[in-house]
């Protein structure tokens, strides 16, 4: 009885929409015209940012098990590594905003 009750549900609500064949038969690229040119410019500042985004998220991800390591050991040791780790990790951030890598819109 369920299934009798949902499949007239989903009959009643299927809404189908035929588009041409022409557009199903047009290669899918990711959002962009396939048929514009290929070689269009794009921004270095939005690829920079990006580059700089996976750098140091990547660096964000390798303190993930260091702050294991951290709880379960009390190590002097340890935690100077991650104060210097984290040191170098800020040092190298605030030399991208100096130098303005990191800014959107340049002034």
């Amino acid at each position: 009885m369920l299934c009798v009750i949902l499949q007239v549900i989903y009959t009643m609500t299927s809404f189908t929409q035929h588009s041409s064949p022409d557009e199903k038969l047009t290669p899918f690229e990711c959002g962009f015209d396939p048929l514009s040119a290929s070689r269009t410019p794009f921004s270095t500042r939005f690829f920079i940012l990006v580059v700089l985004f996976l750098i140091f998220d990547v660096e964000i991800a390798l303190l993930f098990p260091i702050l294991t390591m951290l709880t379960a050991n009390n190590s002097t040791q340890l935690g100077f590594m991650v104060f210097l780790f984290l040191v170098i990790l800020l040092f190298g951030l605030f030399h991208e905003w100096n130098e303005g890598a990191i800014d959107w819109v340049s002034s």
